[in-house]
C-alpha cells in the first residue's frame, strides 16, 4: 500500500490544505507557491500512474485514490478562484460545467463498478486534465504574473477550451454508461 506511487497520490491530497491556505494570504510570493504546489500536484499526477505501471505497482488503493485526488485538487482550485475572484463572471459557467462533469462520471464510474465493467481514460479526457490544469495554473498566478504576461487571459481562455473538451468526454462517458443502465451493454467482441 505504501509504495512510490501510492504515496505520490497520497502527498496530492495533502497538498489541497496548503494550497486552499495560500488563498487566504494573497501576495505575489503566495500566488506563485500556490501555483508551485499546484504544478507539483500535476506532476504527481502523471507521475503515480506511470511509475505504478512500470514497476507493476498497481494497486487497489491507487487506483481508488487517483481519481479522487485529482477531481479533490481540481474542485478545490475552481471554487477558490471563484470564490477569490481570480476569473470573471463569464468564466463561472465552465468552472461549473468541469466541477458537474467530475461529480457526474465519478457517479456513473462507481456505478459501473459495480457491475464490473471497467471505465477508461480516453486520450481526450487527459487532454482535457492537461489543459485544465495549465489554465488553472494561470488562474492561480492571475495578477502576479509579470506585466508581459496575459495569465489571466491565457488562464479563461483554457479554461473556456477545457470546459469544451469536458463536455465532449463527459458525453462520450454518459453514452457508453447509459448502455448499461438501460440494461443493453455494448457486445464484447
Amino acid at each position: 500500500m505504501l509504495n512510490l506511487p501510492n504515496l505520490l497520490t497520497m502527498s496530492r491530497i495533502v497538498i489541497i490544505p496548503v494550497v486552499v491556505a495560500t488563498f487566504f494570504f494573497d501576495s505575489h510570493a503566495m500566488r506563485w507557491t500556490a501555483c508551485a504546489l499546484f504544478t507539483i500536484a500535476g506532476i504527481t499526477d502523471f507521475f503515480d500512474g506511470y511509475l505504478a505501471r512500470r514497476a507493476n505497482q498497481v494497486s487497489h488503493l491507487g487506483r481508488f485514490l487517483d481519481p479522487i485526488a485529482d477531481k479533490l485538487l481540481v474542485a478545490a482550485v475552481l471554487l477558490l478562484i471563484v470564490a477569490f475572484d481570480r476569473v470573471g463572471p463569464w468564466s463561472y459557467l465552465p468552472a461549473l460545467v468541469i466541477l458537474l462533469r467530475e461529480i457526474t462520471i465519478s457517479g456513473l464510474r462507481e456505478f459501473l463498478a459495480e457491475l464490473r465493467v471497467s471505465v477508461p481514460v480516453t486520450k481526450l479526457a487527459k487532454a482535457k486534465t492537461t489543459v485544465q490544469m495549465v489554465a488553472l495554473g494561470f488562474l492561480i498566478v492571475g495578477s502576479a504574473a509579470p506585466v508581459w504576461l496575459p495569465a489571466e487571459l491565457i488562464g479563461e481562455i483554457g479554461i473556456w477550451i477545457a470546459a469544451l473538451i469536458t463536455l465532449i468526454t463527459g458525453y462520450d462517458y454518459l453514452k457508453s454508461g447509459v448502455r448499461y443502465m438501460a440494461g443493453n451493454p455494448p457486445a464484447t467482441p
